[in-house]
C-alpha cells in the first residue's frame, strides 16, 4: 500500500478513491442490491436487545461462520458480484479475505456506532477492507483510550478503505446519521477469518 497513513500513532488507515469507476460501482450497487439477501436483526446492547439500524448480510467460505454483539451469522455463497470486489481489494492490499460483513444503509438515519472489530476469530491485527457504493457518508475514527484525535473521512462511491496493523486495538470506528442524506449506500468490510 502505498498511500499515505491516517493515523497519527497507533495502526494504519489507508484510504483509496476510485478503486471502482463510476460505471462499476453503479452495477456492483445494482448487483448488490438486488441479489443480497438483507436483514434487519437485533443486536445486544449494554443488556438490552435493539433492532440494528440498518441491514446486514454476511457471505463468504461456508466454514467461517460471525459472532458479534449476541448475533451468530451464517454466510451466503460468493456472488460473481462479491467474487469481483474481493479480488481487487486482494490485489491492492496484497491481505487475503474469507469473508464479507455487508450494511446497507437506507438512508442518513442508518447508522453504525462506535466500535471496534476486535473479535479473536479476527486474530490480533487484522487487515479489514472497507468498500462503498452508492451515497458518499462520512466515517469517523478516534483512539480508543482517551476518545481523542478523531478523524473524519468522507467514503466515496467506489473507495476502498484498509484498516490494519494494531489499528482494531487502539482505535474505534463509526458512520454517524446523516439526517438530511436520503440516498442509500453498501458499505463490506472484507475480513479473513481465522
Amino acid at each position: 500500500m502505498q498511500e499515505k497513513n491516517l493515523l497519527p500513532f497507533d495502526g494504519e488507515v489507508y484510504y483509496y478513491p476510485a478503486v471502482f469507476n463510476g460505471k462499476e460501482s453503479k452495477y456492483f450497487f445494482n448487483e448488490l442490491t438486488t441479489n443480497i439477501h438483507w436483514k434487519q436483526e437485533p443486536v445486544k446492547l449494554f443488556g438490552k436487545e435493539i433492532m440494528q439500524p440498518r441491514l446486514t448480510a454476511w457471505y463468504g467460505n461456508s466454514d467461517k461462520s460471525y459472532t458479534y454483539s449476541g448475533i451468530t451469522m451464517m454466510p451466503g455463497t460468493w456472488t460473481a458480484a462479491l467474487l469481483d470486489i474481493k479480488a481487487r481489494a486482494e490485489e491492492l492490499s496484497g491481505a487475503l479475505f474469507t469473508s464479507v460483513l455487508m450494511n446497507l444503509y437506507r438512508s442518513g438515519n442508518d447508522y453504525m456506532g462506535w466500535h471496534r472489530d476486535n473479535e479473536k476469530m479476527l486474530g490480533p491485527a487484522p487487515t479489514i477492507a472497507s468498500v462503498s457504493f452508492g451515497a458518499p457518508r462520512i466515517f469517523q475514527l478516534r483512539n480508543y483510550a482517551n476518545k481523542n484525535n478523531k478523524i473524519p473521512v468522507l467514503l466515496e462511491p467506489g473507495s476502498i478503505l484498509f484498516m490494519c496493523g494494531p489499528t482494531q486495538k487502539f482505535w474505534e470506528h463509526r458512520l454517524p446519521k446523516a439526517p438530511k442524506l436520503t440516498a442509500p449506500r453498501i458499505n463490506l468490510t472484507l475480513r479473513n477469518i481465522t
